[in-house]
């Protein structure tokens, strides 16, 4: 992007640019200069908008976590349509995966953010734990419908089906490769429970 030229949304497009290096060369890779440099705007723009980089990896991490739970928000309302596997397969996949690999691995290079995460959206509100207690509101939903066995671990069986995401996204593998196998093993561990009726 040429200097000079103005930026709709000049957070979104750091972040997006954050996610691309930390997908190319990992987390330990992110500074600055590289931010900036693969955004291709002048590195004045990060610190117009952050107090310094960790701030900057502070506001990503907050602003994925907030993506996140916003995309989860709606599945326990799901409860009672179409397939269980279905419906999960879905609401974990909504979110775009180089935003879930970005967020993850940065989150695992720099445990320190999920403090300063929460500090800001809550306890329990760093990346992925928004997403697993949907999940279990989900399936206590769908459990009481009839449409899970009473006796199913709904804390277990969210803690497995957001565990497949993390392992993918936490892996090199094209989206399409990614998708197929979160579809398939979610529909594995629900349809592992006999009387489902998904």
């Amino acid at each position: 992007m040429p200097r000079g030229v103005p930026i709709a949304e000049p957070r979104q497009h750091l972040f997006a640019a954050a996610e691309r290096l930390i997908a190319a060369a990992g987390p330990g890779q992110l500074t600055s200069r590289a931010v900036t440099g693969e955004a291709g705007v002048a590195t004045g723009l990060l610190f117009a908008h952050f107090a310094n980089f960790d701030d900057f990896l502070v506001g990503y991490a907050v602003d994925r976590s907030f993506q996140i739970a916003g995309t989860a928000a709606g599945l326990p309302a799901r409860a009672g349509t179409g397939t269980i596997a279905a419906n999960l397969s879905a609401t974990i996949l909504a979110t775009p995966l180089i935003v879930l690999r970005g967020v993850t691995r940065l989150m695992a290079c720099r445990p320190v953010l999920a403090a300063q995460v929460e500090a800001v959206l809550g306890t329990g509100s760093t990346v992925l734990q928004s997403l697993e207690r949907a999940v279990v509101d989900y399936l206590n939903a769908e459990r009481q419908r009839g449409r899970l066995p009473a006796g199913v671990d709904t804390e277990a069986l969210a803690l497995a089906v957001v565990g497949v995401l993390h392992h993918v996204a936490l892996i090199d593998a094209t989206d399409e490769v990614a998708h197929a196998r979160i579809r398939h093993t979610v529909t594995a561990l629900v349809e592992s429970f006999p009387a489902v009726t998904s």
